[in-house]
């Protein structure tokens, strides 16, 4: 809903979210270069942008991208027309995926150190085509509601089918590239996408069945891009070229990590966001008006959602570049030249963290997976395990450019645990973890982890950028996997439930107890004469006489006479109205009463009180009260057999 306060409470978690970010460069900056940044104010400023621009970014998502993307889901499941799905599916995944300005970067430099066998616009369309293909293979999923896994390490499987195959050339560019696919505003509509099917269809569930679009975008363009890369490197010849990579020095750091905040190129970059969100928008329309031939429900609304989209977006990608990249950069740079790996590892692991937390594509999921999952999954710890397992892929990314090994091992390895954990995590979680190595590498964080691994491999004796240079982001893909499964199971472990499992529980609960009670609430009666024991259906009630100790015996054959069968006589001292107005002289009367309390099947109550009532005339001139209440779970009486 667009509301200011809304907008408030983002704003705050975006400041929350870049707090870890600027801890991490300001230790490294001050404890290890040990130098101040020369644009220092720069970076502040961009900073604040970030925060600005996240929280705009998000909230356009929940005003217009997520409700269309439902939607057009929602439609679509009640159409019925399984065509008309996966062609929409096919031309979301493709037509956004073309213009990804992160796989454009990553093309271009693959081209550039290829030595002219790769060719940029074509690798591009084979990732979208790949993509595309991915979308449409999830969405068959969802519609005929296989299970998740199978799909998934089927494609692992291709995967290394295909590694052993593939020049080593291209291995860790085609898994980079399956984390690149994915990007901030293509994320969001394809998970509403997949959820709003898995909402529509019966027997689907939103979060068993509509997570996994993603996961399937991650990993088919490592098995396409791995044959594109047989064929180029079987049939193209190679073309001698100016390398265009070299160790950067200082004064080629500090130019390029200048940004000149002008209007012109603030404009340039607004327009390059529209570009990117334009064959989306295109794609929503065409098949709103076109096919399904149906007016877009709070039109207004949506229009201002984009808007934010493209708004939040420029604004996060300005801020980026003037307070994060700038910095980031020269100090990835900065770190190579030191002799202590431990430094190269930590600022690794510690940026990989920090940018994942401010991830907008990562944020706007986990708060779908909560909201989907009733809270069973928390949308901040959920991120900060996707976190985690960045983290960790990245440092030991960086440990493999610096000692060297072959990429496949590491990340058979890493496919290795992810099947396990599929195997013993609780089900709900699978969909999201698969997912989650899809979102991690994004807007934030792609272009940090790139230059980071193309400066190690670089600047590394003994190392080429090319094979060596790429996989990281492969890392930072595949270990958020892990780190989602087991956060799942822990939380399944700890017993943790959303509100409506609580609530049904909470209700089970009470049904067994008022059950209990029901079972309980059977007297159990000792039958006379024998040693047999019955539990019995019985109402049971108390009845109380209170009498003068004279008129006991009376009171007692009275009652005897209309069914009573025990009696328990207790002592008791009372007062009438007229004593109560002077009391303090009457406390110690010797003259005392008799409570005699009579515990009766219900049915014999009237007949008690009636015999006794006549027999002292206690509503005449004789003294005394008489009264009953019902009583439960009685236990320990004992009747006649003709009384039962």
């Amino acid at each position: 809903m667009l509301s200011f306060s809304t907008f408030l409470q983002l704003l705050k978690e975006s400041f929350r979210d870049l707090l870890p970010i600027i801890l991490v460069i300001m230790f490294f900056q001050l404890a290890i270069i040990q130098s101040v940044p020369e644009n220092w104010l720069g970076t502040t400023i961009g900073l604040a942008i970030v925060g600005v621009g996240l929280a705009v970014f998000l909230l356009g998502l929940e005003v217009g991208i997520f409700p269309v993307g439902e939607g057009l889901a929602s439609e679509f499941a009640n159409k019925g027309s399984t065509f008309w799905i996966m062609l929409f599916a096919f031309m979301i995944g493709f037509g956004t995926t073309v213009a990804e300005p992160a796989l454009i970067v990553i093309a271009q430099k693959a081209a550039s150190i290829s030595d002219g066998r790769i060719d940029a616009t074509t690798l591009r369309m084979v990732v979208a085509f790949s993509v595309g293909f991915a979308i449409v293979l999830g969405v068959w999923r969802i519609i005929k509601g296989h299970p998740i896994h199978y799909y998934i390490i089927s494609g692992y499987i291709l995967v290394v089918a295909a590694t052993a195959f593939s020049p080593a050339e291209i291995v860790g560019l085609a898994y980079d590239l399956g984390g690149v696919t994915t990007s901030t505003v293509t994320v969001p509509l394809v998970a509403a996408l997949g959820i709003g099917l898995a909402s529509n269809i019966k027997g689907r569930n939103p979060v068993l069945d509509g997570f996994g679009l993603i996961a399937f975008a991650s990993l088919t363009p490592m098995i396409f891009v791995q044959f594109y890369g047989i064929v180029v490197y079987q049939f193209v010849d190679s073309v001698t070229q100016i390398p265009t990579i070299a160790p950067i020095t200082d004064a080629a750091a500090t130019v390029a990590t200048q940004y000149n905040f002008k209007i012109l190129d603030v404009l340039k970059g607004l327009i390059g966001v529209m570009i990117d969100v334009l064959p989306i928008l295109a794609v929503i329309l065409f098949f709103q008006y076109a096919i399904l031939k149906k007016p877009i429900d709070n039109l207004k609304e949506v229009i201002i959602g984009f808007g934010l989209v493209i708004i939040g977006l420029d604004a996060f990608i300005v801020g980026l570049e003037m307070g994060l990249f700038s910095v980031g950069e020269t100090m990835a740079l900065e770190l190579t030249r030191y002799d202590n790996n431990v430094i190269i590892y930590s600022f690794g692991a510690l940026i990989g963290f920090s940018t994942t937390m401010a991830e907008p594509s990562l944020t706007a999921i986990a708060r779908k997976a909560k909201e989907i999952s009733d809270g069973k999954i928390n949308d901040y710890a959920l991120r900060v395990f996707v976190a985690i397992g960045v983290a960790i892929g990245i440092s030991l990314g960086a440990y493999r450019i610096v000692v060297g090994g072959e990429i496949v091992y590491y990340i058979m390895a890493g496919y290795l645990f992810v099947i396990v954990l599929t195997f013993l995590s609780p089900k709900y979680i699978i969909p999201v973890a698969y997912d989650s190595g899809g979102v991690t590498t994004s807007t934030v964080t792609v272009p940090l982890v790139a230059a980071l691994g193309l400066g190690l491999a670089t600047n590394i004796e003994g190392r080429d950028p090319l094979i060596d240079g790429f996989g990281l982001i492969a890392f930072a893909s595949l270990f958020p996997m892990i780190t989602v499964m087991l956060y799942g199971f822990v939380t399944e472990q700890m017993g943790i439930r959303g509100e409506r499992e609580k609530e049904r529980i909470h209700i089970n609960e009470l049904r067994h107890a008022l059950e209990d009670a029901n079972n309980m609430g059977l007297s159990t009666v000792s039958i006379q004469g024998t040693d047999k024991r019955q539990s019995y259906d019985i109402p049971f009630s108390a009845v109380h006489v209170i009498v003068p100790t004279n008129k006991t015996e009376q009171a007692l054959q009275a009652a005897r006479n209309a069914g009573a069968r025990g009696v328990t006589i207790m002592s008791a001292h009372g007062m009438g109205l007229e004593k109560m107005e002077n009391f303090y002289n009457r406390l110690h009367s010797e003259n005392t009463d008799s409570n005699l309390m009579f515990i009766t099947p219900t049915k014999k109550v009237d007949d008690i009180i009636k015999s006794i009532m006549e027999e002292l005339d206690l509503v005449g001139s004789g003294a005394g009260i008489a009264f009953s209440y019902p009583i439960s779970h009685m236990k320990g009486i004992s009747l006649k057999q003709d009384d039962l």
